[in-house]
């Protein structure tokens, strides 16, 4: 199911190019300083180091309960889970900032502010960051992660992702192209390293 929800994603981030620029200019017109204010102060939670550093903290507790004689039964998924998401992260960022190097596409305050727009291919230019999403990658593993550890509560997480994932575009940090694109490789990276890397750790139906 993730698999086809991953492609699904970048499908629809390659259908959105065609109104990205539109959509941007529409949400830089009409969202109120009151929204920006508010959508500024929650779009952090997507961002990966607060998410690596829980997992890092995660092991660590892991390593010290081990230390002191620790044998539960859910010591292994308190290991093994972190592991997943930090590895998860890292092959979905190792692909998007190849993706973001390679193809280098200006941010939507970019026009808005300087009337520069579009892509600059094979510019290696490190300000060309806009495509794909890295909030979004980031904070679809946590959906996939969290998913797997509570398997019934999987619509409300990916429901806050998908939530978290929008406030890029209501600030006009990313296009919605960006975001649909992020979101679909991080499930699908998600995805391959749970079950490549760690089977039987997670649903059945991913």
């Amino acid at each position: 199911m993730l698999f086809w929800a991953g492609l699904i994603l970048i499908a629809l981030g390659g259908c959105a190019l065609f109104i990205d620029r539109a959509l941007a200019h529409f949400i830089y017109d009409h969202v109120n300083a009151r929204t920006h204010k508010f959508v500024d102060s929650i779009t952090h939670y997507a961002k990966a180091g607060h998410w690596l550093g829980a997992a890092i903290l995660a092991l660590a507790g892991a390593a010290i309960a081990r230390h002191f004689g620790a044998r539960g039964a859910d010591l292994p998924q308190l290991i093994n889970y972190p592991l997943a998401f930090i590895a998860m992260l890292t092959l979905g960022s190792a692909v998007l900032h190849v993706i973001k190097l390679v193809l280098g596409r200006r941010r939507p305050r970019d026009d808005m502010e300087m009337g520069l727009y579009g892509f600059q291919p094979f510019a290696f230019n490190l300000e060309y960051n806009s495509f794909p999403s890295g909030h979004s990658l980031t904070i679809s593993c946590v959906a996939v992660i969290f998913t797997c550890v509570w398997p019934g509560w999987w619509p409300l997480f990916f429901a806050i992702a998908f939530v978290l994932a929008s406030t890029r575009a209501l600030l006009t940090a990313h296009f919605l192209s960006d975001i649909l694109i992020g979101a679909g490789i991080g499930i699908l990276a998600g995805r391959e390293v749970l079950l490549l890397g760690f089977p039987g750790y997670a649903p059945g139906w991913f």
